[in-house]
C-alpha cells in the first residue's frame, strides 16, 4: 500500500545556526497511528509544523497522499488536521462558531450533524453556546482537537495533546483516537508520556538532536531492544556472590537475598537454564524465581543516552 505521507530526507537550519533536524526520512501508512517519542527540543514540533506547512524546511520533500507540500500546498493542507501543543484559542468565540469557522476555511460546506456528533464524541455538545474564555484548559484542548477535526481530515497531528491535562481526559483522548483510526483517519502524535505511546500506537518512532533513531512496530522494537531480567529470591541473604556464578555478572541487592540477571531473550541460548543449575550447585537455596520485560520506557531511555 502506498503510504499517505512521505518524508524524504528533511533537515532545518535556523538563521541562528541551530539544526533543529537532520536528513529525517520515514513513510507513514494510511490508518496507522505512529508515535513520535523525544525529549525536549529533539525536533518532533519543528518535523509536523515542516510535515503541515507551517515551517519551512532547508532541504528534502513531504509528500501528503500524491501532493507536494510546497508545490501543491492547498491540497496537501486540506487533508490535514493539526492540534498544537499551546491553547491558540480566541477568548470571546463560541464554541459552535468556532468549529464552524474552521471548517469554512477550509472550503468545506455547512454539515451541523456532523458538528454535532464531534462536539459529542468530545464531551462538548453541552458547552456548544460557551465562550471559550469560560472553559477550562482540558475543555480548550478538547476545542482545539474538534477544530482540527472539523473539516473532516484523513491525517490528524496531535502536538503532546495530553500534555497538562488530567488522567480521565487523557484516557478519553485514547478511546477518541482509537475510534478516529476505525475510521480511516491516519494519527500522528507526539508524547512525554511513554505509557501513551505504549496504549495506542501501532509503530513508534524516537527523535533526539534532530535525528530519527529508529521507527518499528511497538511490539517489534520492544522485542528486538527490550532485554528481559531473571530476578531470583534467596531463601537467606549472602555477602558475596559465589565465583562460580561469575560469568552471568550477577547483580546483588544491598539486602543480599536477591541477584538479577539480565539476558538477551532473542538469543538461541540464554544462559537461564545453566544459571539455575549452577546456583543449585553452590549450594544457595532459592525461594522464588521471576522474569520481567523492559518497557517502552527503558527503550526510549537507553536510545536517548547511547545516541
Amino acid at each position: 500500500m502506498q503510504p499517505i505521507v512521505t518524508i524524504s530526507n528533511i533537515s532545518k537550519t535556523y538563521s541562528s545556526g541551530f539544526q533543529a533536524l537532520r536528513d529525517v526520512s520515514l513513510d507513514i501508512a494510511r490508518g496507522e497511528i505512529l508515535a513520535l517519542l523525544g525529549p525536549n527540543g529533539a525536533g518532533k514540533t519543528t518535523l509536523i509544523s515542516i510535515i503541515c506547512g507551517i515551517v519551512n524546511a532547508s532541504s528534502g520533500t513531504v509528500i501528503i497522499d500524491g501532493h507536494d507540500n510546497v508545490t501543491d500546498y492547498r491540497a496537501a493542507r486540506k487533508l490535514i488536521g493539526l492540534v498544537p501543543q499551546e491553547l491558540t484559542l480566541g477568548a470571546f468565540d463560541k464554541v459552535w462558531n468556532t468549529l464552524s469557522f474552521s471548517r469554512g476555511l477550509f472550503g468545506k460546506k455547512p454539515n451541523p450533524s456532523y458538528l454535532e456528533q464531534l462536539l459529542k464524541d468530545l464531551s462538548l455538545w453541552d458547552k456548544k453556546d460557551n465562550i471559550l474564555m469560560s472553559l477550562s484548559g482540558g475543555m480548550k484542548r478538547r476545542v482545539l482537537i474538534g477544530k482540527a477535526l472539523s473539516h473532516q481530515p484523513s491525517i490528524l497531528f496531535l502536538d503532546e495533546p495530553t500534555a497538562g491535562v488530567d488522567v480521565e481526559l487523557r484516557k478519553d483522548m485514547w478511546t477518541l483516537v482509537r475510534r478516529l483510526r476505525e475510521t480511516g483517519v491516519t494519527i500522528i502524535l507526539t508524547t512525554h508520556y511513554i505509557e501513551e505511546a505504549e496504549e495506542i500506537a501501532d509503530r513508534v518512532g524516537v527523535i533526539n538532536n534532530g535525528e530519527l533513531l529508529i521507527v518499528d512496530d511497538k511490539s517489534a522494537l520492544m522485542h528486538k531492544l527490550g532485554k528481559r531480567q531473571l530476578t531470583i529470591e534467596l531463601e537467606e541473604a549472602i555477602e558475596t556472590i559465589p565465583e562460580s556464578l561469575s560469568e552471568w555478572e550477577l547483580d546483588k541487592s544491598v539486602s543480599g537475598d536477591q541477584l538479577t540477571y539480565t539476558y538477551d531473550p532473542l538469543k538461541s541460548k540464554t544462559g537461564v537454564a545453566d544459571l539455575l543449575r549452577e546456583i543449585d550447585a553452590s549450594g544457595l537455596l532459592l525461594k522464588d524465581v521471576n522474569t520481567s520485560q523492559s518497557s517502552l520506557e527503558d527503550i526510549f531511555i537507553d536510545l536517548v543516552n547511547t545516541k
